[in-house]
């Protein structure tokens, strides 16, 4: 119906009601009570919305309108959604868009190490001994060593990295540790969702088969 914002502003209006009754900013609704605005009654949503969403450099995992470059305001959806996990906004490529919150929160479980995959370009050559470097584990924070994950150089300057985890700036950090620096980083694939030949700043609805493998993975 509304932005949580534009709903306190409704509410605050009087034009909402609670079982007939004029409704106040933090009221809570439970069981079968019926929420009006302008008298007419509103639902529960029930479409299941989840979107794949080639997200851009500069724009930012947030749904906070305070950001000028938030992804809701770029999407602009007609309906409530919001990002699973983040994606730095120096970074580009696959983000997954849901108003499912029990997918969100089966995605982003760490212990489920759901694999993420991820293409990158760096400052100077790749070498094996980077590769090799990169695979095996790289302390990146006083007390934190990234686990083991899959890399591959993809051309002089890029590799594949597969990670079954998400540290802060992860990727980053782990090349940093090598003395590279990471000049482009796109996600490219999230478990069996692939990015594919999705424009840059698009959206698409997750296909039906897309949809059925990835609940089944997450056991949903």
């Amino acid at each position: 119906m509304a932005s949580r914002r534009a709903a306190d502003r409704m509410i605050e209006e009087g034009r909402v009601t609670i079982n007939g009754r004029v409704a106040v900013v933090g009221d809570r609704v439970i069981g079968d009570d019926v929420v009006a605005v302008d008298g007419n009654a509103i639902g529960k949503e029930e479409e299941d919305i989840i979107l794949v969403f080639n997200k851009p450099r500069g724009i930012t995992c947030t749904s906070n309108p305070d950001d000028k470059d938030n992804v809701i305001d770029y999407i602009g959806y007609p309906k409530r959604i919001y990002s699973v996990g983040r994606l730095d906004k120096d970074s580009q490529g696959l983000l997954l868009m849901t108003n499912n919150g029990a997918l969100a929160n089966s995605i982003m479980r760490s212990r489920g190490e759901h694999e993420k995959e991820y293409i990158v370009q760096v400052d100077r050559p790749v070498t094996k001994d980077f590769i090799n470097g990169m695979a095996s584990g790289v302390p990146i924070l006083e007390d934190r060593v990234t686990k083991r994950c899959e890399v591959e150089m993809t051309g002089e300057y890029e590799f594949r990295i597969v990670l079954r985890q998400g540290l802060n700036r992860q990727i980053r950090r782990m090349c940093e540790y090598f003395g590279y620096e990471v000049v482009r980083l796109e996600r490219v694939r999230i478990m069996n969702i692939r990015l594919g030949k999705l424009k840059e700043g698009r959206y698409r609805d997750i296909t039906k088969q897309e949809r059925e493998e990835l609940f089944r993975q997450l056991g949903l």
